[in-house]
């Protein structure tokens, strides 16, 4: 069965770029972005590993730390980490999964047959700090991924967990949230003294960051 939203991310022991990890220690108490990529020495790929490097301080203020995974060999890994850090002029620091046997990637539902038999598809897990998988997202092997988006949802995600609220269409951190309607009028008032706005009975906005 697929892993679904909610669910505690299953745990793993396995060796990375960085030493042999077990997940849910090396996971305990951060937010983590787990992301697969279908293959080292792969043009797209090189882009978003680079990438997530590159805004290694922008994880980092978020409590969120990355985790790569390819069905290559850590030796593999490493060599193509020179080519990330020449290309995208960064330093590439976080563990990238060594899953030459698709372990974790069969585990995690990475593989994808209609796209590829043996390399994974470019997954991304967002998990919270108690282990449970607040996001899923599956990019096809062709299209790179959108880190915009990726930090606007950790953004979101965790602002959501400290003021018990949701966000709209296309929220921005610094912008306003929404009230869910599970909370009556009156618990609003009490829980939001800023005040709120009102647009229906199911629909009022806050500002949480007053």
């Amino acid at each position: 069965m697929a892993l679904r939203i909610g669910d505690t991310a299953p745990n793993f022991t396995i060796a990375t770029t960085v030493g042999e990890i077990n997940f849910h220690d090396w996971e305990k108490g951060k937010w983590t972005f787990f992301f697969s990529h279908p293959a080292d020495f792969t043009p797209v790929c090189t882009t978003e590993m680079g990438r997530t490097a590159q805004l290694a301080p922008e994880f980092e203020a978020r409590n969120c730390a990355s985790l790569g995974l390819s069905t290559d060999t850590v030796d593999e890994h490493l060599k193509w980490i020179e080519d990330v850090n020449t290309t995208q002029n960064t330093t590439l620091k976080f563990p990238i999964v060594a899953d030459a046997d698709k372990r974790i990637a069969e585990l995690y539902g990475m593989i994808h047959p209609s796209e590829s038999s043996t390399a994974a598809v470019r997954s991304v897990f967002i998990i919270d700090p108690e282990m449970k998988i607040r996001l899923t997202m599956t990019y096809p092997m062709a299209v790179g991924r959108n880190f915009d988006e990726i930090l606007r949802v950790l953004d979101a995600l965790q602002i959501g967990d400290e003021n018990g609220i949701a966000t709209p269409v296309d929220w921005q951190p610094g912008s306003k949230v929404i009230i869910p309607p599970t909370v009556s009028n009156a618990d609003a008032e009490k829980k939001f003294p800023q005040g709120f706005e009102q647009i229906l009975p199911y629909l009022r906005y806050v500002d949480v960051s007053k």
